[in-house]
């Protein structure tokens, strides 16, 4: 009597767990889920990196010799253009040296002159006559070389752009090598950021890229790549890849890091909200409606973008699918549907969107 009382509550139990109507209990409803088609969505596949800003060009001007300065012409941050004077130094001594070569190159030249005349009525030898062109000539080259370490001492901007902050003044002196100011271009900006060694088939000069600057996190700037590096790294395995970004309100400063990412390829593909996919291990599921029937698909991801996952096979555009309500269901369970646009809504007498 005991054993076949437990029999008749097993089979109950396993009546219930089934989804058939206990004897005597109300039928069990189908879950509630919310369906909608399969849309075309269109991925890019991108390569995000963090790089540096450099100037366009830049150059750190040093004082050529141990000297004082006399004058420096240019304030700070002040934009100056090719060929300014930046400062000049003391020059005294060398504007003494060009004198006395000047002087030293008249007298040969006239005195050669002299031996030349005699020369032509018979009364110079030509070894006298060369030794005065020699001279001549040692009194020209002194000359130049004065003239050459003036010119040493006015220091001249090489291009264009805006000058470092002043940290000498008039009057102090330096020594060689010293640095009198920095000049950077920054009319434009040079992004140096690394790419892994796995990513560089995506990257190619001509690429538009997207930068942002923590300073300006409302803003985006554009360029495009100009050129890759053709040696890697050999500790990082990656390549540096340089890009130009057109920076015509200079907020762009050398020094800064900014955010990268290279558009390389884009694509239409079939997507469905990341809420409808299911995962087990490796594998990736959805549920396809049909009729009032739930069938897990079986799909191949690819990108994830903006709350949606390309789907690159298994499933179409079109095809309706469970886009809420998944963790209710299994395989070729009935379900009723709501929302989405995709169903035919809840049962008479029910409200939409109630839990199922």
């Amino acid at each position: 009597m005991r054993f076949s009382l437990a029999l008749a509550t097993i089979a109950a139990l396993l009546a219930g767990c089934g989804g058939k109507p206990a004897a005597g209990g109300p039928p069990r409803e189908a879950p509630l889920v919310t369906v909608a088609p399969v849309q075309s969505a269109r991925f890019v596949e991108a390569v995000d990196a963090v790089g540096t800003a450099r100037a366009n060009e830049q150059v750190t001007l040093a004082a050529p010799v141990t000297e004082r300065v006399l004058r420096l012409n240019f304030d700070d941050g002040a934009f100056i253009r090719s060929g300014q004077v930046v400062a000049v130094l003391a020059s005294g001594q060398e504007n003494a040296q060009l004198a006395e070569a000047g002087a030293r190159e008249r007298e040969a030249r006239q005195q050669l002159q002299r031996l030349q005349s005699l020369k032509a009525r018979g009364f110079a030898t030509n070894s006298a006559v060369d030794a005065q062109e020699a001279l001549a000539a040692q009194a020209a080259a002194q000359a130049a070389e004065a003239r050459a370490s003036i010119g040493d001492r006015v220091i001249r901007a090489p291009f264009s752009g805006w000058v470092s902050l002043r940290t000498i003044s008039a009057g102090a002196v330096v020594s060689a090598g010293t640095e009198i100011a920095q000049i950077s271009d920054i009319s434009q900006i040079k992004l140096d950021f690394a790419v892994p060694e796995t990513l560089l088939a995506r990257v190619a000069p001509g690429q538009v890229i997207e930068a942002r600057a923590a300073a300006f996190p409302d803003l985006v700037f554009h360029g495009t790549v100009a050129s890759v590096d053709p040696v890697l790294n050999a500790e990082t395995r990656a390549a540096t890849v340089r890009a130009i970004l057109p920076n015509p309100d200079l907020k762009l400063k050398p020094g800064m890091l900014l955010t990268v990412r290279v558009q390389s390829t884009e694509r239409n593909s079939p997507a469905v909200p990341e809420l409808a996919v299911v995962g087990e291990g490796d594998r990736n599921f959805v549920y396809v409606i049909d009729g009032d029937v739930a069938r897990r698909v079986p799909v191949r991801i690819g990108q994830h973008q903006d709350g949606m996952v390309e789907i690159l096979d298994g499933i179409r555009p079109g095809q309706r699918i469970v886009t809420e309500g998944v963790v209710k269901l299994t395989d070729g369970q009935k379900v009723r549907t709501g929302g989405g646009g995709g169903g035919d809504g809840a049962p008479k007498g029910k409200p939409k969107g109630g839990a199922g």
